[in-house]
Formats: structure tokens, C-alpha cells, sequence
């Protein structure tokens, strides 16, 4: 199957889990911003977690399918549509040939993702095929998608095929036919909501006034419009170390809290630079990076302090779910779609 970009939307590019392990050379780990929700969808369409699909930036683009597919929509709700019915979230869906999905903008979320079944076929680049947008490598030419590009679809798993002759065999005619399963997003909250992220003390907190200290576990911050896929800058309380600090450029990671001098906090994403020399406040906890990647400008959050043994746990167990999740759609696929 092949996806011909009718309309390129704000910012859609190729991604998967990224590059790690490279950063001792600088080059940096990128990938989806959102990748349990890049996973889950990739689970829907019987592919492996890390297959390549399309991250979808806060207005969508409009995409031909040339060829019968398998697809699958999860993230933020960017109302999509074929032949103006809307297409469900976090459901298998089956495209015909010539059907025209369209994206709006986002209702709630700020990144949709699309998987494919086979997935998005561009070359790897040290061995990912996410799109590196300050390096100008992966995906497609290293680049956002434009009006006119053409991408494929890889070769469809075993239990992609299942699910593709399932859904075929339910076929009414329709531009798309919807599978019959779905799976809830128990994360999906009101726009207005303040989200609650949680973080550890960073390897420079105590170097942070009292006060510092006192209002970044405390009082909200607020998302501002610079803000990208290197890194979220933070409009709130004004954060100051109680002495000029003078640092060596040392290695950053995702979710690392930096504080330049102006005092407004960055959190820091999958495009970030590999090192940085500003104080580090604190450290996001990795289960709670994908409520920073579906936040929008202007949208409120609120930092809660908890320790590495916590941070750890809650990542396991969000592992754990997604492994869980997994097994049962392949366990199921094999009775229902071959029964």
C-alpha cells in the first residue's frame, strides 16, 4: 500500500523508538515524543512496537491510500475522517483503495500517530527510521512530509494478515471498515485539566534557592509557544541558584529539567541536544514523558515530586501493561480471526 500526501498538516514526520546508545557519539536518541501510544497502535495493526509510523502534529495532514490497508489512529484527537465519517481512535481499521483520511485539529492532545501494517518502509538510518529534524536524517529525507510525497507500506506480519482477511471478510463497501475490538485511553482528559507530571530532584537541586525549590514542586506551570520536539519551555515561577553556578557541559536526557539563566525552566524531549551545561532542577519521570509530548501551548501542569524507586515501579508497570496488552491481542487474533 502506498500513502500520497494530499496535505501535509502543521508537522508530520516518520518516527519510531528512535536511535539510543548513540549519544556517546552526539547523536541523539529521538523518536516518537509519545512512544507507549506509537506501541499501542502498532500492537492494533499486528505489527512489532517499534515499526515506523507518522507522528501527527496539532493539525493534521490529508492522506490517499493507494492500495487496501490496515491502519490504526491513537494520541491526541485530531478528528479524523473518511468521506467525512469519522475514523474511531485506538481501533484496527481497514482502508480501500482510493479512501482519503483527513486529520483536523487537535480536540485534545497535541500528537496523533498513525501505524500501518508492515509500517512506514524508508530506510534506517543508524538503525531507525525516525525522522531527525535539526540533522536533517531518517525518514523521509530527514524532513517533515510535504504535499506530493509518497510513502510504502513494509510487508504485512502474520498477525497483520489475520486481522486484515478478518476485517476484509466484514467488508460492506465502504471506503473503511472498523474493527469490532477496541481499547479505552484512560488518559484522555478535558483540555482545561492541569496535569499532574512527576519528577525526581535533579543531580543540581540543592544548588537552587529555597524558595526555587519550594515552587517548582508547588505552583503550576504553563506550556509556552516556544516550545518543539528538542525541548518544552516552561512560563511560571522564576527558579535561582543560591550562588552563580559555573558548569561543564555534561550528558542530558530525556525528561532532564534545565534552568538557563533567565530562570524559566526546559524540559527537555526526544530532539534535544545530547549535552547541556545549565543547572538540572529535576528529572521527569519516563511513565509520565508522553503526558508532556500531548500537552499544547498554553495548557497548565503541575510538577510532583516522587523518588527513583517510584519513577522505576510506575515505568515497570507501565511495561508490564503494554507486554500484557501484546499477548492478549496475539492470543485472541488467534482464536477470533482464524476461528
Amino acid at each position: 500500500m502506498k500513502l500520497r500526501i494530499l496535505r501535509p498538516g502543521l508537522l508530520t514526520t516518520v518516527q519510531d523508538l528512535g536511535r539510543p546508545g548513540l549519544q556517546q557519539y552526539g547523536v541523539t536518541a529521538g523518536g516518537a515524543l509519545d512512544p507507549a501510544e506509537l506501541r499501542t497502535v502498532n500492537g492494533l495493526v499486528g505489527n512489532e512496537g517499534g515499526e515506523a509510523g507518522l507522528e501527527i502534529t496539532l493539525v493534521g495532514p490529508a492522506i490517499r491510500f493507494d492500495g487496501d490497508g490496515l491502519i490504526a489512529i491513537g494520541g491526541a484527537d485530531l478528528q479524523p475522517e473518511i468521506g467525512g465519517e469519522p475514523v474511531p481512535l485506538r481501533r484496527a481499521v481497514l482502508v480501500r483503495s482510493g479512501a482519503v483520511l483527513r486529520f483536523g485539529r487537535a480536540v485534545s492532545g497535541c500528537r496523533a500517530y498513525l501505524a500501518v501494517a508492515g509500517g512506514i518502509d524508508v530506510p534506517k538510518v543508524m538503525g531507525s527510521r525516525s525522522t531527525d529534524l535539526r540533522a536533517s536524517v531518517g525518514g523521509l529525507e530527514g524532513r517533515p512530509l510535504r504535499e506530493g510525497d509518497e510513502l510504502s507500506s513494509g510487508r504485512l506480519s502474520p498477525q497483520a494478515a489475520r486481522i486484515f482477511r478478518f476485517l476484509e471478510k466484514r467488508d460492506s463497501g465502504r471506503p473503511f471498515t472498523v474493527a469490532p475490538w477496541f481499547l479505552p485511553d484512560s488518559r484522555r482528559r478535558a483540555p482545561e485539566a492541569e496535569r499532574v507530571v512527576r519528577a525526581m530532584r535533579g543531580r543540581h537541586f540543592e544548588e537552587f534557592d529555597a524558595e526555587s525549590r519550594r515552587a517548582f514542586f508547588s505552583r503550576p506551570y504553563v506550556v509556552t509557544p516556544q516550545s518543539n520536539r528538542m525541548g518544552y519551555r516552561l512560563d511560571g515561577p522564576l527558579l535561582h541558584t543560591r550562588r552563580r553556578v559555573e558548569l561543564v557541559s555534561e550528558a542530558v536526557c530525556t525528561g532532564t529539567v534545565q534552568v538557563p539563566p533567565e530562570g524559566r525552566p526546559i524540559v527537555l524531549l526526544a530532539d534535544r541536544q545530547t549535552t547541556g551545561g545549565y543547572p538540572e532542577i529535576a528529572q521527569v519521570a519516563a511513565v509520565d514523558l508522553p503526558v508532556i509530548a500531548q500537552m499544547k501551548p498554553g495548557e497548565r501542569l503541575r510538577f510532583r515530586e516522587v523518588a527513583i524507586d517510584e519513577a522505576q515501579a510506575l515505568l515497570m508497570e507501565r511495561e508490564a501493561g503494554l507486554k500484557r496488552l501484546n499477548r492478549i491481542l496475539a492470543v485472541w487474533g488467534q482464536c477470533l480471526w482464524e476461528g
